[in-house]
């Protein structure tokens, strides 16, 4: 990943004299006339404080040894082995594969006495074995409670009490400015702590897009470079308010833009893998887009209406349930403010399913609230392409979608997340029968059919056949 920022441009310096001796120049002895009060402009109205940063008198904070230090008892360095298997000889692969351990490291958080550890998915995926070794010294093996790509959160347990652990923050009360402290391993020189600034909340970078992945980051300028993964992000308070996850950079080594985790997620999915292995999220049930001043305006609301507009919903999803409907303006989900798709997504994502939700929303300009009972969202085995949900066609799904009795075999789309690269081609409810000339009977097939590049799919929607193309990278 690179990126090139340009910061200024400078101008040439002669530049600059020219326009110092225009100003210097002398001018000619003119009379002037006096400019009426009307011509005189007011001066804007300044708000000015002329005192100094300290008065000189107050003590000024010297050290953070005394937070940092019980932080320090609980972040932990995490080694990995791991076997891969390569050729034994690149130029010739025909002289077979061996096998080679290959060594990660990374950090991780003490968040219980007996042992529970948050970390980063990819410090431990694909781990054989893995060693955590406290700053006391001790070293114990780890075991995977479970890990969820989606968010790059990890649960380690090893086998011991009384464990020094961290305190959990609030990080929904993060604010940009907030000082914080980065610690962890970072290049296996031991444990380092680095200070910095929050320089920005709910950062989405792209990072967790291959798995299509859920991103909340907290961006801040505290060192972060590798090892630190996995490792605290903590306040003032020396409270976790993150997990250090990574960073943005075209060298490799830290620029002062590292990302992390925010607690509350973290807690959130540690705590399902704990109780249930994996990671079990909230599904609404809506396609949505931002609401831009222009449709906000056409749909006779204040232009300055902040919300998502629901483009579809899901049939007998828990949203159509409830008895949301197409061009409503959801606003917030548990009083928490919705402006974009990825916010609703996330929100929803982080609540269990079954739960209760309070859905305020605009319908005709009125303002509105629905209690809504989440439902499961669908997990990858059911996806044909990135985002697209789908079931095998059953009389049952025949007759609901109104089919012809003659067709037999499909795959229905049950759903398609909102931000799905395919979801200006495939909907909730299309049949696809056929990809690229190939009947497609159920996901494997499905999947054995599609390629890299435009494919060819034969759907049924709405009573209609037709082909759709469909790039896949």
């Amino acid at each position: 990943m690179s990126r090139t920022y340009q910061l200024m441009q400078f101008f040439p310096r002669s530049c600059l004299v020219v326009v110092l001796a225009a100003v210097a120049l002398p001018l000619a002895a003119e009379v002037k006339p006096e400019k009426s009060d009307k011509q005189i402009k007011k001066q804007p109205e300044l708000a000015i404080d002329s005192t100094a940063v300290t008065d000189g008198k107050t003590p000024g904070l010297v050290t953070y040894a005394d937070v940092i230090a019980p932080v320090q008892k609980a972040v932990v360095s995490v080694y990995s082995t791991k076997t891969v298997r390569r050729p034994i000889n690149p130029l010739f692969p025909l002289f077979g594969e061996g096998e080679l351990k290959e060594r990660g490291l990374g950090s991780g958080v003490i968040v219980s006495p007996d042992g529970y550890i948050l970390t980063n998915n990819h410090v431990v995926e694909g781990a054989d074995e893995l060693n955590v070794q406290l700053t006391d010294g001790r070293e114990f093996k780890g075991k995977i409670v479970g890990s969820d790509p989606k968010t790059d959160v990890a649960v380690l347990k090893i086998e011991a009490d009384s464990l020094p652990r961290v305190t959990l923050a609030d990080s929904d009360k993060l604010r940009v400015g907030d000082i914080v402290f980065a610690v962890g391993n970072p290049l296996d020189i031991g444990q380092t702590v680095t200070m910095g600034i929050v320089s920005a909340t709910s950062r989405q970078v792209g990072i967790l897009d291959e798995v299509q992945g859920y991103e909340n980051f907290i961006q801040t300028d505290a060192a972060i470079n590798q090892g630190n993964s996995g490792g605290a992000l903590i306040d003032a308070k020396g409270r976790l308010i993150g997990v250090n996850s990574a960073i943005l950079s075209t060298t490799r080594g830290n620029i002062g833009i590292g990302f992390a985790v925010p607690v509350n997620l973290a807690a959130s999915i540690m705590h399902s893998l704990i109780e249930t292995g994996n990671v079990s999220r909230g599904f609404l049930g809506v396609q949505v887009d931002v609401l831009s001043p222009e449709v906000a305006e056409a749909a006779g609301l204040k232009k300055e209406t902040r919300g998502v507009i629901v483009n579809d919903v899901t049939d007998g999803g828990p949203a159509e349930k409830a008895g949301v409907k197409r061009g409503d303006v959801i606003t917030s989900i548990n009083d928490k403010q919705v402006t974009s798709r990825q916010e609703l997504r996330l929100l929803v994502a982080q609540l269990r399913p079954g739960s209760e939700v309070q859905l305020k929303y605009l319908r005709d300009g009125k303002e509105g609230v629905f209690k809504v009972k989440l439902g499961v969202l669908a997990d990858s085995s059911d996806e044909i392409v990135r985002g697209v949900h789908t079931k095998k066609l059953t009389p049952e799904l025949r007759r609901g979608l109104d089919l012809d009795q003659r067709i037999d075999e499909g795959l229905v789309i049950t759903s398609v997340e909102p931000d799905s690269p395919y979801a200006d081609r495939l909907v909730p409810n299309m049949l696809v029968i056929e990809i690229n000339r190939k009947p497609v009977t159920d996901i494997e097939s499905a999947r054995q059919a599609i390629g890299p590049g435009r494919n060819l799919f034969l759907v049924i929607f709405r009573g209609v056949p037709r082909y759709i193309a469909v790039p896949v990278k």
